[in-house]
């Protein structure tokens, strides 16, 4: 019998854990093979290569449950002996409606490891398979039976072993190190198995320093990470130990019991932005964080992520649409957390996942969502359909401005004078309103946002000449002078001679200004003062700042 075991990834640099270790945990047996394809490719080029098989086995995730099942249909059009068989925390719930769709012969109901090995030991017959929903006589039968597998059956389990080395690099590993979550929040899947077990540390280490040696980006998975004092700290030193260059490791932090220790570690030997943590704030609104059996002090989160803001590189999250939490609530929180300047601030959408408590409960709240994954709020007793989309146009004008780094000097200013909250949302409706959100170019984001500063803060030639600076900050190559004008050609001109900058090899923009830059940068304040600052282009890396002091030190060095 020949078995494939595969998933639809969402990017082609995204490596699928589960099929890896299924694999490699059953390579033994003969037919057995494994392929990875992306959601973007056709379902009838997929299925093409799937009918060659007796068995497809699908690891299903709601980013790609909608393609997959479209895969199945065209596998059963090409060749309807192949039997399909689905598994993964997608499938793993309220797996009815799924089961309802002919082209699905199987589902595997949570961990795959024990199901999946006796599916293979006993295939045809799947009576005797543990939580294995499958028809017999055109009836479904579920035997649901509580396995569990025990982790150190990983001892000498490489599940990245059968990767082309030379593929590992330039694309994001994942690694395991830990099952299950202390926590109950009631949005989350990890919320259903509170039995935190261990992967055995020797062999965690083996897979790291493998991933370590021929990979780059390694996620860990674990959804806690830092829930205990000392794994957190051996990890983390075998990682300093044992890290090459262009390493950069990502973990899921609560950042409110982050132990002093690990601080400590973290600020006295671990290299600048060698780690990133993703830390899941939600809401500062401790009503919703009840309601859904979340509990987080954000004052002590707040003080910890200021500890180690230095060091490590933070991407924060934000939920939109949980219960109790309010508009003003919403914009509270994005409020409070965007001050604290993360390089990424995620501000994410309520999804209602398949087994989750807030799924079971939703009509309490008034909830209406969608039927469809990823299963997105649409309205609730707290948030209206058009109070939704006005978040929307927060989250679209964050993504572009903020996320990727186009205009952190603007906003951060708007944090200190304005609402940025309000700010956001203005500047998305704007941008709405005169361009497309998904198609545009760089320029675009420019006028956009000088266009929407001079019309809603006209009077504000700090926020101008702020816009200005993020448009030139943003290039290596000196563009075409735009916005806020430059001071006269031959004051430029002088201001190049006397300073002996070499406009030879560099370009030159001498923007005139009316605050101290350094002391913005340093305490996000305006103080008034008439200055110029000169942007210097090399072609190479991107473009900096030179004040007034810094030309100075500059010219008495020469």
């Amino acid at each position: 019998m020949k078995v494939l075991l595969t998933t639809l990834n969402a990017k082609y640099i995204h490596l699928n854990l589960a099929i890896r270790i299924l694999y490699e945990l059953n390579k033994h047996y003969e037919g057995l093979e494994w392929k990875e394809y992306v959601i973007r490719q056709k379902p009838e080029d997929i299925a093409q290569e799937c009918a060659a098989y007796d068995v497809v086995a699908f690891s299903c995730y709601i980013w790609n449950i909608t393609q997959t099942l479209k895969v199945a249909e065209c596998i059963k059009t090409i060749n309807p002996s192949v039997k399909i068989l689905l598994g993964g925390p997608e499938v793993s719930y309220e797996w009815e409606e799924v089961m309802a769709n002919n082209c699905i012969d199987y589902i595997i109901c949570g961990e795959g490891e024990i199901p999946f090995h006796e599916f293979l030991t006993h295939y045809p017959d799947v009576t005797p398979i543990p939580n294995l929903v499958h028809r017999m006589n055109g009836e479904i039968h579920y035997q649901e039976k509580s396995v569990t597998y025990d982790l150190s059956n990983f001892i000498g389990v490489n599940p990245y072993i059968n990767d082309p080395v030379e593929d590992l690099y330039n694309k994001v590993a994942y690694i395991e190190t830990s099952r299950g979550c202390p926590y109950k929040c009631g949005f989350c899947l990890a919320s259903l198995d509170n039995n935190v077990r261990y992967l055995p540390m020797t062999d965690i280490k083996k897979n790291l320093l493998y991933l370590m040696t021929h990979g780059r980006v390694i996620k860990f998975l674990d959804r806690t990470f830092n829930m205990k004092r000392d794994f957190t700290l051996e990890i983390f030193q075998f990682i300093l130990d044992n890290h090459k260059s262009g390493n950069i490791f990502q973990f899921e932090i609560t950042a409110d019991i982050l132990h002093p220790d690990i601080i400590k570690f973290i600020n006295e030997q671990v290299p600048k932005n060698l780690f990133r943590f993703e830390i899941g704030i939600q809401t500062v609104n401790q009503k919703a964080n009840l309601e859904v059996s979340r509990r987080q002090n954000f004052e002590k989160t707040k003080s910890i992520i200021k500890q180690v803001q230095d060091k490590v590189e933070l991407h924060l999250d934000l939920i939109v649409g949980l219960p109790l939490d309010y508009f003003e609530d919403i914009k509270y929180s994005f409020e409070e957390v965007f001050k604290l300047f993360a390089p990424e601030l995620q501000l994410g959408f309520l999804k209602f996942l398949k087994g989750t408590p807030v799924r079971r409960t939703s009509n309490a709240h008034g909830y209406v969502y969608d039927p469809v994954a990823p299963y997105q709020i649409i309205e609730s007793n707290y948030l209206s359909k058009e109070e939704l989309r006005k978040v929307t146009l927060v989250e679209e004008a964050l993504e572009i401005y903020w996320n990727k780094n186009r205009a952190r000097h603007t906003l951060k200013y708007i944090t200190a004078y304005y609402s940025i909250f309000d700010f956001l949302l203005g500047l998305g409706s704007y941008f709405e309103q005169h361009s497309d959100f998904h198609k545009h170019s760089l320029r675009d984001i420019y006028d956009m946002l000088y266009a929407y500063v001079q019309k809603e803060f006209p009077a504000d030639e700090v926020l101008q000449q702020l816009v200005t600076i993020d448009f030139y900050l943003h290039h290596k190559i000196k563009p075409v002078t735009r916005y806020y004008p430059e001071v006269a050609a031959d004051i430029k001109q002088n201001i190049i001679e006397q300073n002996r900058l070499n406009h030879h090899k560099n370009r030159y923009i001498v923007l005139p200004v009316k605050f101290n830059y350094n002391e913005f940068l340093e305490y996000n304040q305006i103080i008034d003062q008439e200055d110029y600052l000169v942007i210097e282009f090399d072609g190479k890396k991107q473009a900096n700042v030179l004040t007034t002091a810094e030309l100075m030190r500059k010219e008495n060095v020469s």
